[in-house]
């Protein structure tokens, strides 16, 4: 009798017909149903700096904006600071961050006018370059590395083709060529170019200012380096 009991009949007696069928349908669905809720959940995808790249701006005046306001950028909006310099700018000056003591705009602090003096050497005016930094805000030792996989680098990289400088100036060359995922050599006198979606343009990869302000000799291997870019802009 457990027996039938099990199959669906509820006496010997009884000859009404059971939904034998449906009874095994249902535990089968059931099964189902408890092994997909026993499957381990998949983990979310890896963050991507800055969102889906398709819809990253297109536009330079777009990017600035986009930049000191995005929510798909995870730092706080209060404390970036954006890029400032024209379309296709005879130079473009790149650093990892912004500096510690920038305070209303990007570089404006000891290291700017360190900036203003290299630039005006060059024949050049702050206003006629295009100042950028791969982060938006000042973070103590980021991990450079950890950023390109997150996807900063290629957002850098579509910075710098949106910009369309004639001549890159990175200072910052360590961190900067992690987050690029470039190799430098152990002698980077020689110079290089910088690959963008655009293609590239000739760069120079140099120390970040506060090396070039506590060390002197870096300003003067600096400027040895810039020696071939003097007398080439428009002024």
């Amino acid at each position: 009798m457990d027996w039938w009991q099990d199959a669906g009949l509820a006496t010997s007696l009884d000859d009404t017909a059971k939904p034998w069928l449906g009874s095994l349908r249902e535990t089968e669905a059931k099964a189902t149903r408890a092994k997909v809720l026993a499957q381990p959940v998949a983990p979310p995808p890896p963050p991507v700096m800055g969102g889906v790249s398709s819809e990253w701006p297109q536009t330079l005046p777009e990017f600035a904006e986009w930049w000191r306001t995005t929510p798909a950028l995870p730092f706080p909006a209060t404390r970036r600071l954006a890029p400032s310099g024209p379309h296709g700018a005879p130079l473009m000056v790149l650093v990892p961050m912004p500096e510690a003591d920038d305070a209303q705009g990007l570089l404006d602090g000891r290291g700017g006018r360190l900036l203003d003096a290299l630039v005006a050497a060059l024949g050049l005016t702050r206003e006629q370059i295009y100042c950028a930094s791969a982060l938006p805000v000042h973070i103590p030792m980021p991990d450079w590395a950890q950023l390109r996989a997150d996807g900063l680098g290629a957002l850098t990289a579509h910075h710098v083709a949106l910009a369309a400088p004639q001549r890159v100036l990175i200072l910052g060359r360590s961190s900067i060529s992690t987050l690029l995922n470039h190799d430098l050599p152990n002698n980077a006198a020689d110079f290089r170019e910088f690959n963008h979606d655009g293609g590239c343009v000739p760069a120079v990869f140099a120390v970040d200012l506060a090396a070039l302000l506590a060390r002197p000799a870096h300003k003067a291997a600096l400027w040895n380096r810039l020696l071939d870019w003097t007398g080439t802009y428009q002024t």
